[in-house]
């Protein structure tokens, strides 16, 4: 196991935007070990997903994947994804809410809405391209991770700064996103 250490909120490398990664570099030995650290990093920390910025690395690249856990007892899993310079078309304006964490913000949550239902476009560790209309529990999580890439953290997004604070002292109703 190779986890890496996740910047925090208020490391200035969150807050830049990532550059794309080109095809020959998806066939490189250091770009399959970052994508096995960051799984590594992910599964380590009990997230849903990972940005590359989150371990400062500014490429455009996200990983995500749960199948069971204690944390997200009331929402779908979410297969194994490797997303190579992804985008994202919202397909609905912001109307779904959930508490958002982040391996970058740690102990905290907060409340954001966003878009249901949206297109995603993405390469995958193949290069092979692939399009994909996703909603609910999975649009969240890609919105979430894919705005690390653009510098974006979810405290960035809060409909209302009460609705922020430690875990432990806000009822979040088991909705829980990291």
């Amino acid at each position: 196991m190779a986890a890496r250490k996740v910047l925090r909120i208020g490391d200035p490398l969150l807050r830049k935007k990532s550059v794309e990664i080109e095809e020959d570099e998806v066939r490189t030995k250091e770009f399959k070990k970052l994508i096995r650290d960051m799984f590594d990093t992910m599964k380590h920390l009990n997230g849903v997903g990972l940005a590359a910025p989150q371990i400062g690395v500014l490429k455009k690249l996200v990983v995500v994947g749960v199948d069971e856990n204690p944390r997200y007892p009331n929402e779908e899993q979410v297969r194994e994804h490797i997303l190579i310079n992804p985008v994202i078309t919202p397909l609905e304006k912001p109307k779904e809410g959930y508490w958002e964490g982040c391996l970058s913000v740690p102990g905290m949550r907060g409340f954001v809405e966003r878009p249901s239902k949206i297109k995603l476009e993405w390469y995958d560790e193949k290069w092979t391209f692939h399009s994909e209309v996703i909603d609910g529990f999975k649009a969240i999580v890609y919105q979430h991770e894919c705005d690390h890439l653009d510098g974006v953290l979810y405290v960035d997004r809060l409909k209302d700064i009460k609705m922020f604070g430690y875990t432990e002292e806000i009822d979040t109703e088991g909705k829980e996103l990291d």
